[in-house]
Formats: C-alpha cells, structure tokens, sequence
C-alpha cells in the first residue's frame, strides 16, 4: 500500500486532540521552557544591577586573562547567552520524548494499537503521524520560549548593552536549524524506544537519559573546559545530523505491520 499524506495527517489530528486532553502532559511540556527562559534572565539580571562588582571582574578573567575590565558585565552577558544554549537544547529533546512516549507506547496501554493497525493506515503513515503530533507542538514551544528569552534579554540588559543582544546569529541559526534537528532525535529516539517496551513511563525513563550528554557539555562550558560558539555548536549539530540519519534507517527497518501487532500489540 502506497504512502498517502492524508491518512498520515489524520493520526496527526488524532494525536494532537488526545494531548489537548492530557492537562498533566501540557503543564509539564511548559515548565521546563519556563525554566529555560528565567533562569540566564536571572543571570543577566544580576550582572547589570550591579556592573562594577569586583566579585564579576574575578570571573571574567577566570574565563578570559585578556577580557576588558571596563566592560566586564557585557563580557559576561554575551558569556551566559553563549554557554545556555546547549541548555536551550535540552528543551527540543525533551518535549518530543514527553509527547512521543505517551503516544506511541500509550496506544499498548489503552490497547487502542490494533484498531489502527486495522485500518488503512499503513505503518510509515503511523509513524509520520504521530512525529508530526511530537515534532510540530515542540517546535512551537521552543520558538516561542526563544522570542520570550529574545525580549527578556533585551529588555533587561539595556542598561549596560545599549543595543539589542538577541537574536544574533549564533542563536538564529540553533534555534531554527540546530533545534529542529535535536526535536527530531529525541522524538526519533522516544519512538524507536516505545517500540520496544510499550510501557509509556518506561519510554520516558529510557529516552530521557539522552539529555545526559548535553548536561555534559553545559558543565564543560561553564566550568571553562569548552568554548561554546557557532562553529562549536555547528559540529554538535552535524552529529545530531548523522545520527537523525541513523534514526531514520533503524525506524524503516522496525517498522513493519507484523512486527507492530508482536510488539505493540
């Protein structure tokens, strides 16, 4: 049976309504984007209140011997806002495992997997659908955090930048380039996941560990270890690149109907 868009687009329809349900699942998409965007504004907030503290001076210069003194606290804004956005990409792999896990192995829990594998829709149509459920809320959560952390940033560092900070390119190109792949992965990984223990919790246990790696990077960069940038952060995203095409083989090879009615059933 040929792929066709539309009964794709129908799981998608379905999924999307079974979310607006979840109250539970919603709230907790929501609070880490809110953590994400409080916390460098937290930062920002207290290098400008007080710009001349010999307190930043020492930890400019444990970063950089040659910074320039006279302007330590936009030295340090720039700082944070370059080391938080391996944080940021915490967000559009972590959303996508909360959703995907409860919509692919959830269909076991609420034995709702054979009706659909009973219809017309074929398992690639399965698939797509539920990744567009998991993959389009995310990246709208992550877009809308950015323009929140965008205007929070601006507003509050004002005082001291005098221009606006964000977007510059570094963060343009992650959020709509280097994100989008990370959202991918983690809904790629919370599927291939699912698939294999049909227990949503579990799925959300197992595909979670995969923030681990860039809590090691964040730690790497702000203990001074790894120099965060735009050539830095371009190689993370050619990794992810690399293993979103890993992903992409694995799911063609699992995903047939017999082995969803073994698995999933």
């Amino acid at each position: 049976m040929s792929f066709r868009l539309s009964r794709a687009l129908a799981v998608y329809r379905k999924d999307l309504l079974d979310l607006r349900k979840n109250r539970g699942l919603l709230w907790s998409m929501l609070a880490l984007p809110l953590v994400i965007v409080v916390t460098p504004l937290g930062l920002v907030m207290a290098y400008v209140r007080n710009p001349t503290d010999p307190g930043l001076k020492a930890i400019a210069l444990y970063y950089d011997l040659t910074v320039d003194l006279t302007n330590v606290a936009r030295f340090l804004i720039d700082k944070v806002l370059a080391d938080w956005f391996v944080i940021y990409l915490v967000m559009p792999v972590f959303v996508p495992i909360l959703i995907s896990s409860h919509a692919v192995a959830g269909e076991k829990e609420k034995r709702t997997l054979e009706p659909l594998l009973a219809s017309p829709v074929t398992p690639l149509e399965l698939v797509v659908g539920k990744s567009l459920a998991s993959l389009v809320p995310s990246v709208l959560i992550c877009t809308l955090a950015f323009v929140l952390l965008c205007v929070g940033v601006d507003i509050v560092a004002w005082p001291v930048a005098k221009e606006l900070i964000l977007p510059n390119s570094m963060w343009s190109f992650g959020v709509f380039v280097i994100a989008p792949l990370f959202a991918f992965f983690g809904n790629g990984v919370a599927v291939l996941i699912s698939a294999r223990v049909g227990d949503s919790r579990l799925a959300q246990q197992l595909a979670g560990l995969m923030v681990l790696p860039l809590i090691g990077l964040a730690a790497g960069q702000f203990g001074g270890w790894l120099k965060a940038g735009a050539g830095y952060y371009a190689i993370i995203g050619g990794v992810v690149l690399l293993l979103d095409v890993v992903i992409v083989v694995a799911a063609r090879r699992l995903f047939d109907r017999e082995r969803l009615m073994t698995r999933w059933g």
